[in-house]
């Protein structure tokens, strides 16, 4: 849209500045997953961006609210892989925004939990939800969303379990996340179905529910995951492998 920059950055320059085919910016969406659906029911290409400055009706998995103020980043990404696995899809988008976040800090400082938060300090600073859209049995589009608290308010009710990153880094702007993330995120399947061997070791090393005892999605403790992003319980009766559901420890 004509008039808007990112912190000082016109949206006009954004793609060629990430090395993607394009970037939209807005200064208020309901979602900018929708908008990326929208944006492949149309043609648009692989590696298309929607940025909103503010969303009014985000959403994260089983159909919870995101609260999405101005200040973070609301970003939705579109793919055409041919095909995908959305649970190894949602660990690598993950995987990339950990080591962003990483960089910006200078130290290994952020956790994951399976299926799609990013905590830091124990506190959620991310999640990411993947969306594919099929016509019979053949994938259309993958959408990628991520919502990231980089410098906006996390309501008072939710501090205890919510984190900004400006809480770390008070001086930090959503162009230098943006900066280190979205070129990443341009490979989120060019490596293939499953997960690689390097890619579940980085998130072992990130994984949070490893070890720890859980109530659900299965009762037993935490075992770290397949190449198909499914997590694996330890219980009594052997391992067994969950593809969705929600995590409570016990």
């Amino acid at each position: 849209m004509a008039g808007i920059d990112l912190d000082g950055v016109p949206a006009r320059l954004l793609a060629k500045r990430w090395g993607v085919p394009h970037v939209a910016v807005h200064r208020q969406l309901p979602s900018s997953l929708d908008a990326v659906h929208g944006l492949g029911s149309r043609g648009a290409p692989s590696g298309a961006v929607v940025l909103a400055e503010e969303q009014t009706a985000g959403r994260g998995r089983d159909g919870r609210t995101w609260h999405s103020p101005v200040g973070g980043v609301w970003l939705a990404m579109l793919f055409r892989p041919g095909q995908a696995e959305l649970g190894a899809v949602s660990i690598r988008a993950g995987l990339v925004l950990a080591d962003a976040v990483d960089e910006l800090l200078g130290r290994s400082a952020v956790q994951l939990k399976w299926p799609n938060d990013v905590l830091l300090d124990g506190r959620k600073l991310a999640g990411v939800l993947c969306e594919g859209r099929w016509q019979g049995e053949e994938l259309q589009w993958l959408a990628v969303g991520i919502g990231v608290n980089v410098c906006n308010p996390v309501p008072p009710e939710l501090a205890g379990r919510a984190v900004a990153l400006s809480e770390l880094l008070p001086a930090v702007r959503r162009i230098d996340l943006l900066d280190c993330l979205v070129p990443g995120l341009t490979c989120l399947t060019a490596y293939g179905v499953r997960l690689t061997e390097p890619e579940c070791a980085a998130f072992a090393a990130r994984d949070c529910l490893r070890g720890r005892q859980l109530r659900r999605p299965l009762a037993g403790r935490g075992g770290g995951l397949r190449p198909d992003g499914a997590l694996l319980v330890e219980g009594e009766s052997g391992t067994a492998a969950v593809r969705e559901g929600r995590v409570e420890l016990a």
